[in-house]
C-alpha cells in the first residue's frame, strides 16, 4: 500500500437506483451507520417510464474507505449501477447556488461588478440587496460568496453538486 492509498479525497460517486419509497433512505442509511460523512447530496428521476433516479453522492474518505463506501453500495437493493466519476473516468461537475447580499452605494456596485466577473446573474432586485445566481464548479462558488461577505451577504441556498459523466455512453 502506498502513501496516497491513505490520503483523504473527495469522490464524487453517482448511483442509479429505482425512484420508490425508502431508495434514499437506505442510501443514506449506509453512510451514517458507518460514520462517513456526505459533502453533498443531489437526487433526481432521471427516466420517468422506467422509473429510475440517479443519487450524487460527494464523500471524502481513503481509497480503502470509497472501494468499501461503493461495495456496500452495489449489494443494496434496487441500486443498478454505482460509479466513482471522479477514478473512473472524465466527468463534469457543476453547482447552482442562490446567494442574496444587502447593500448600498459602493458596495452594491462592487457586488454587481464581482458577480459579472463570475458570470452570476441577478435573478431578484430591491433597493436594498440583489439576489445572484452563480452555476459553476464548487471552488468558483466558494471564490464568490468569500467575495460577498464583506459586501453585505446575507444569505446562501446551494443545489450541491451534479455531475455526469464525459463520452456518448449512458450511465
Amino acid at each position: 500500500m502506498n502513501i496516497r492509498d491513505k490520503e483523504l479525497r473527495l469522490h464524487t460517486i453517482s448511483v442509479l437506483v429505482d425512484n420508490e419509497s425508502g431508495v434514499l433512505a437506505r442510501v443514506i442509511g449506509l453512510f451514517s451507520g458507518r460514520g462517513y460523512n456526505i459533502s453533498s447530496l443531489t437526487v433526481a428521476e432521471v427516466d420517468g417510464e422506467i422509473r429510475t433516479s440517479k443519487i450524487t453522492i460527494v464523500t471524502r474518505g481513503t481509497y480503502q474507505v470509497i472501494e468499501q463506501i461503493k461495495a456496500q453500495l452495489q449489494r443494496l437493493v434496487p441500486i443498478h449501477k454505482v460509479v466513482d466519476l471522479t477514478v473512473d473516468g472524465p466527468s463534469v461537475e457543476r453547482e447552482l447556488a442562490l446567494i442574496k447580499v444587502k447593500g448600498v452605494g459602493e458596495k452594491r456596485v462592487e457586488a454587481l461588478r464581482i458577480a459579472d466577473i463570475f458570470r452570476a446573474s441577478v435573478v431578484d432586485s430591491s433597493n436594498e440587496s440583489f439576489v445572484f445566481e452563480i452555476i459553476g464548479r464548487t471552488q468558483k462558488l466558494d471564490a464568490f460568496i468569500e467575495l460577498m461577505q464583506p459586501l453585505g451577504l446575507v444569505d446562501i441556498s446551494r443545489t450541491g453538486i451534479a455531475a455526469i459523466s464525459r463520452g456518448p455512453e449512458a450511465m
